[in-house]
C-alpha cells in the first residue's frame, strides 16, 4: 500500500478517501449537510460568500522542485524571448504563441520564469511583480518558475530590496531518484 508522510500524520492516497466520500445515490436522496462532510465546504454556513485566507508571500530561496500555490513578490532583471511563432495561413483560430525566458528575484536569490503570451508584456526589465499562485516546472533537471491559467501576475510600485543574484536557484540542477523501502 501507498503512504505519503507529512510532518505528524501519514495521509492515505486520493483514491481511498474518494471511496468513503458519501455521493448521492439518487436525486431523491437529500445532500449531507457542510458540517458532516467530509471536505472543507466553500461558503461559510450562512449561506455568505466564501472566506477567502490571506496569501502567504514567500521568498525565492524557499522554492522547492515540484511545488505549487506560490505567491511571491519579485523584480524581473531580464526577460528574453525564445519563441515567436505567428499565426499559420491555414489556421484562422489560433492565436500567435509568444514564449519569453525571465529572470527574476528577490533580497534571497533569482530564479528563471517562463512567461507565456499576454504574461511577456508584463515581465519587462525593472518591474517588480506580483506572483500569484505560482508552480514551479522541472526542465533538464532545473527549476524554472511559471503561472498557467489559474494564477495571476501583477505589476506593482517598484520594491524596496536590492536582488541577491549570485543565488540562482536555476542554475542547481536536480536528479529525479527512485527510493526502495525495505
Amino acid at each position: 500500500m501507498l503512504k505519503w508522510k507529512t510532518n505528524a500524520t501519514s495521509i492515505e492516497p486520493l483514491y481511498y478517501s474518494l471511496l468513503s466520500f458519501p455521493f448521492p445515490i439518487s436525486s431523491k436522496e437529500k445532500p449531507i449537510p457542510p458540517e458532516t462532510s467530509e471536505m472543507a465546504s466553500a461558503t461559510n454556513h450562512d449561506g455568505e460568500k466564501p472566506v477567502k485566507r490571506k496569501p502567504l508571500f514567500i521568498k525565492v530561496d524557499q522554492l522547492k522542485p515540484g511545488t505549487n500555490g506560490h505567491t511571491l513578490v519579485a523584480k524581473v532583471l531580464s526577460s528574453n524571448t525564445v519563441l515567436q511563432k505567428g499565426r499559420p495561413s491555414s489556421s484562422h483560430n489560433l492565436r500567435p504563441t509568444l514564449i519569453a525566458e525571465c529572470l527574476i528575484g528577490d533580497d534571497t536569490g533569482t530564479i528563471v520564469f517562463t512567461a507565456r503570451n499576454e504574461q511577456v508584456d508584463l515581465m519587462k526589465p525593472d518591474n517588480t511583480v506580483i506572483l500569484r499562485n505560482a508552480k514551479i516546472d522541472m526542465f533538464k533537471g532545473s527549476m524554472r518558475l511559471a503561472v498557467d491559467k489559474w494564477g495571476r501576475i501583477e505589476v506593482t510600485e517598484p520594491a524596496e530590496f536590492v536582488v541577491k543574484e549570485d543565488n540562482n536557484l536555476s542554475l542547481v540542477e536536480y536528479e529525479l531518484v527512485n527510493v526502495v523501502e525495505e
